[in-house]
């Protein structure tokens, strides 16, 4: 049932979406340059590696080493706002159609945080990656790192049709808030250095 309501909600959200998606893409084409997708390998199911893909939120601006410059100083505010939105996050049911992610599912992170995990945290890839989850509901990157895998490894514990049904319903109401979209002093969210509980 969660794999057929994956494929229903994500086909039909491409389907009626489709004209802010084109729109979006324009703007962002406008606004920031190429290239408009942005492109990253995450972790799947059981840390399986997939090409996640988002709408473009930051400048290419670096350094004089060549090095990419802090989130805070690349994000523009059409960025800001397109993360406010989570509109950037739309391409993703890309993902879900093909199976790589679900709609509801702990976020996928990045690969260099696999080794970091403790046994529990790491629990959080025993499904499918989401779109939105449990954590993202409950304070999403307002959150402590600690606070978000407990959730998360709750999810996994606890997921079912209803649950995801409940969790789709309050994040279309957390988005239409925009609370939670960033960690306190942070652009985005602080990177995972690895505490355990």
């Amino acid at each position: 049932m969660k794999r057929l309501l994956d494929i229903l909600g994500s086909g039909l959200g491409l389907l009626i979406l489709s004209l802010v998606i084109l729109a979006l893409a324009w703007m962002i084409r406008r606004r920031l340059g190429r290239p408009v997708l942005f492109h990253q390998v995450r972790p799947g199911r059981q840390g399986r590696p997939f090409r996640m893909i988002k709408f473009r939120t930051m400048r290419d601006a670096v350094d004089a080493d060549g090095q990419p410059l802090p989130d805070a100083e690349r994000m523009t505010p059409f960025g800001r706002w397109l993360r406010a939105t989570s509109l950037d996050e739309l391409p993703e049911l890309w993902n879900v159609l093909k199976g790589d992610m679900s709609l509801v599912g702990p976020r996928p992170l990045l690969m260099e945080y696999l080794p970091l995990y403790s046994p529990e945290q790491a629990r959080r890839h025993e499904v499918r990656p989401g779109v939105t989850g449990w954590a993202q509901i409950n304070g999403r990157n307002a959150l402590s790192w600690e606070d978000k895998f407990r959730l998360d490894v709750w999810y996994v514990d606890h997921h079912s049709l209803w649950l995801d049904l409940k969790i789709l319903y309050l994040t279309v109401k957390k988005v239409l808030i925009r609370d939670g979209i960033s960690a306190a002093g942070e652009a985005t969210m602080s990177k995972f250095t690895g505490r355990h509980e």
